[in-house]
């Protein structure tokens, strides 16, 4: 994720109104946004929507880069601790799973939700949501190996 989270910030630099264009055209064809008859609601509604879509772009770059940071360094410091092997595994995998897998909900919703609304785009992709308690529990794990396990001595 850290490498998808640079590459999108690159892609922002580069070209930022491509993705503000897809969110103007996603929201043209959301059919809430479509039904409002009065002009100055509806684009006041266009705005608000169209600011809080690119803010989702924006949270999958900082959660991206952020968390993708945050689980090397986990496990580089679980590798340096004298717990058992398979705890340590289990430790890595739910770091490393769910730090990669978290941010990609706020990605999908930036993408599918211009036209099918914010909501049902983050319901949609949830379980790339769900992965942020998997990264959690690995990192609760983390803490209580740090707390129960020395770190490795060199013989």
């Amino acid at each position: 994720t850290l490498i998808c989270g640079v590459f999108i910030s690159i892609i922002f630099g580069a070209n930022e109104d491509f993705f503000k264009d897809k969110i103007k055209e996603g929201l043209s064809k959301n059919e809430k946004i479509n039904l409002i008859q009065d002009a100055a609601e509806k684009d006041a509604v266009l705005k608000a929507e169209a600011e809080k879509n690119w803010r989702y772009y924006q949270r999958f770059h900082f959660h991206a880069t952020g968390i993708g940071a945050m689980v090397m360094g986990v496990l580089l410091f679980i590798s340096f601790l004298s717990a058992p092997e398979g705890i340590k595994n289990i430790t890595s995998y739910a770091t490393a799973i769910g730090g990669f897998l978290y941010p990609f909900v706020w990605l999908f919703a930036a993408i599918y939700g211009p036209e099918l609304g914010r909501e049902v785009a983050k319901e949609k992709y949830a379980i790339f949501g769900y992965m942020g308690g998997l990264f959690l529990l690995g990192l609760f794990l983390s803490l209580f190996m740090a707390l129960r396990y020395s770190f490795k001595t060199s013989k």
